[in-house]
């Protein structure tokens, strides 16, 4: 889909139609439930944060937590927020594995990927590393459902029809999130199952990608 013709609010596509709407009523109502459920999350999940943060550190005696640069919507730049699951020179060494790399596209991704730690992989098939998110959804540069926040390198190869997801603001999980062995679709299977997802988006959609994402959670199929 090389070509795109931008009218207004809607973008469309020689191959296939992609239309994008702006949908105040319902980015309205988004907002509301991320504060709502983000705000009352953090309060009740302390005690969570307090234990894991204490398990990692223990771990290597390094800080639990890790932030790191994301595109946000429209391609803003934001400091995402995780529990630390690699060893802490994690970025130093990726250069030594990017030969390994099992995922198409600007994206890495490896299976048993060495840096991981012993609690971090733990974290990561739980998806509990996720929880510091819920800051950055309470602060707005977030939603709990929307296209996964890209990394600005990742996103300075991205083409035109790539871009079209930084058009709505980044998620907690999305329609990749929920796929049986995600790790196996392609990097452009990816990239359409988030404009397929910003082509539908309503409350519906989101409240059943939500509970998607619990089953995920419950079979430890995270990554």
């Amino acid at each position: 889909m090389s070509e795109k013709t931008l009218v207004k609010n809607n973008v469309e596509t020689k191959e296939n139609e992609f239309v994008f709407e702006e949908k105040p009523v319902y980015n309205f109502f988004k907002r509301l439930f991320d504060i709502v459920v983000s705000f009352l999350a953090l309060i009740f999940l302390i005690p969570v944060f307090l234990i894991i943060s204490f398990v990692i550190f223990l771990e290597d005696k390094h800080s639990p937590f890790f932030t790191q640069e994301r595109c946000g919507k429209n391609g803003k730049l934001f400091m995402v927020y995780k529990f630390r699951t690699m060893c802490p020179d994690a970025e130093q060494r990726l250069q030594t594995l990017k030969q390994q790399n099992e995922m198409d596209g600007p994206v890495f991704k490896i299976k048993n990927d060495p840096r991981i730690t012993k609690v971090g992989k733990f974290l990561r098939s739980t998806s509990l590393d996720e929880l510091p998110q819920l800051l950055n959804i309470l602060k707005g540069e977030m939603s709990f459902v929307g296209p996964r926040p890209a990394l600005p390198k990742e996103v300075a190869e991205y083409n035109e029809t790539h871009k079209l997801r930084l058009l709505v603001t980044p998620g907690l999980t999305c329609y990749w999130q929920i796929k049986p062995d995600r790790n196996s679709i392609s990097f452009e299977g990816w990239m359409a199952l988030d404009r397929k997802y910003i082509t539908e988006r309503n409350m519906w959609v989101d409240i059943k990608i939500i509970f998607g994402t619990f089953a995920v959670v419950f079979r430890q199929e995270g990554c």
